[in-house]
């Protein structure tokens, strides 16, 4: 991988942590930094860099300090996950003009999806997960995305912002993305007729509710997933009291870890953001905290993934035959880590959960086959 620094802000945030001393086990102490003189970017599994780009935002809001308040709690934690090598690059300075900035971030995270490694950002406004798209655009390869968001941002309107860029990303010619998810919408700020278009192009849409009931449900969908985004309003105010534009209702802090855990198993995964941060409405640094949680969340997942074996390992899966409707299947549960896959007619496999089984063990057609033999015909 090349050397990334151009793109980054000349001051690191472990720099300005001055004499600052941390607990050899702390994160401040394990964290690899693009600050340090023998920084080698070709030695972490993982990196972390902030984005502080808010143009794209409808809203007034100030993220540039945003990042570096997730890194403050983030350094003060334990780090538990010693076969993993987390990295630190700092914050991608912003551009002249927000296309600018948008086109830094894309070739940052370019350089680490060849590099074959894992980029987490903690960003401004959402309409810069565009950048995550875009490295799919330059390789000319198909994606499966995933977004965690209270609002469907399908505005349409002439100039791009936070409320109307996945238009964009939906309708770009030729497109890239394989498939959408969109994960934990709130119905009473959606309309229904986007909806019904949305489906009719077998996108998978997954409201409040139906996720809170089943949170284990999601955990196939990331499976699958190749990159995550998270607007931070998906989170209900009283775990996230920077949402002061966001919801009473929504994901509660733990949920939002199991998301970001499940995203880290999932071995299709190269990217994963958080946005919509804004550091000065925090209150008493709560949702620094929980953006940190959430990141420690995904390494933990990380270590899943690692130890998960191969399809091919017949070994190491339990194999139950079930007949369902007119449908014979297969199901196999993973000896290493619990994870349910189904075959499909074309002799495929496609990530499931238990209750998948439970639903073909009763005759029923599990809602996740007949969505995917549906995007199959």
């Amino acid at each position: 991988m090349q050397d990334l620094r151009f793109f980054f802000e000349p001051v690191h945030f472990a720099e300005q942590q001055g004499e600052r001393k941390y607990h050899p086990l702390q994160w401040g102490s394990k964290l690899i930094t693009s600050a340090e003189e023998a920084f080698d970017i070709d030695a972490a599994d993982i990196f972390i860099l902030g984005c502080c780009e808010g143009r794209g935002s409808n809203l007034v809001a100030d993220y540039s300090q945003s990042a570096n308040a997730v890194r403050t709690q983030l350094y003060d934690m334990y780090y538990w996950h010693t076969d993993v090598r987390v990295a630190d690059l700092g914050n991608i300075a912003n551009g002249e003009k927000q296309g600018d900035s948008k086109a830094a971030l894309t070739a940052v995270l370019n350089e680490i999806y060849k590099g074959g490694k894992i980029a987490i950002v903690i960003g401004g406004s959402h309409d810069m997960a565009m950048a995550q798209y875009e490295v799919y655009r330059k390789n000319e390869k198909t994606a499966i995305a995933s977004f965690a968001d209270m609002l469907i941002d399908l505005e349409d309107v002439e100039e791009s912002h936070s409320g109307s860029f996945l238009m964009d990303m939906l309708t770009d010619t030729p497109n890239f993305i394989a498939h959408y998810n969109h994960i934990a919408f709130q119905s009473y700020f959606t309309q229904p007729k986007m909806l019904e278009t949305l489906d009719k192009l077998r996108f998978d849409f997954y409201r409040l509710g139906k996720v809170k009931e089943n949170i284990e449900d999601m955990e196939p969908v990331l499976r699958t997933t190749n990159f995550f985004s998270i607007d931070t309003s998906v989170v209900r105010y009283s775990d996230s009291p920077a949402n002061i534009y966001g919801s009473p209702n929504g994901l509660t802090g733990e949920e939002i870890c199991g998301l970001t855990r499940y995203a880290g198993m999932s071995d299709k995964l190269n990217s994963m953001s958080i946005f919509g941060f804004d550091s000065t409405q925090d209150q008493h640094n709560m949702t620094a905290k929980l953006l940190a949680q959430m990141l420690w969340y995904f390494v933990d997942g990380y270590l899943v993934r690692k130890s998960e074996a191969k399809l091919s390992e017949k070994d190491q899966f339990l194999l139950f035959n079930v007949a369902f409707t007119d449908h014979d299947t297969v199901f196999l549960k993973s000896k290493r880590t619990n994870r349910w896959w189904m075959r499909m007619p074309n002799n495929t496999f496609i990530p499931c959960s238990y209750q998948d089984y439970i639903s073909a063990s009763s005759n029923e057609i599990p809602e996740r086959w007949l969505r995917e033999q549906e995007r199959l015909m």
